[in-house]
């Protein structure tokens, strides 16, 4: 098979796809910016960021990166390890609590009488 044959067997994605796509990672872009705007502070603000910034992450690799049409196996490569990662901090901060609590409980100096 020679180069040319290869090359006009690339498949060719549609350009409705990636302006839909870009003009959604705009309005999230402006829903972050609300966030801001708004002044939201605390728990609701940090997830309100984090969820609408794991959108956008995502919408970029799965389309501008060409992941969605991807073989199941290079995806699961790709997207598992940070998965587990994830799981493994929170596991790490499920543990933080009791570590901490212990820590007081037996090292904590004695008051003075």
């Amino acid at each position: 098979m020679s180069n040319a044959d290869a090359g006009s067997t690339h498949q060719q994605h549609p350009i409705g796809t990636y302006v839909k796509v870009w003009i959604l990672l705009f309005v999230l872009s402006f829903f972050s910016y609300l966030v801001d705007f708004f002044h939201v502070q605390g728990v609701l603000r940090w997830g309100l960021i984090l969820v609408l910034m794991v959108l956008k992450a995502g919408f970029i690799v799965a389309v501008f990166m060409h992941m969605k049409w991807e073989r199941l196996a290079l995806i699961s490569a790709i997207v598992l390890p940070p998965l587990a990662i994830l799981v493994l901090v929170a596991m790490m901060g499920a543990e933080s609590g009791y570590v901490h609590d212990n820590r007081i409980e037996h090292f904590a100096v004695a008051p003075l009488k």
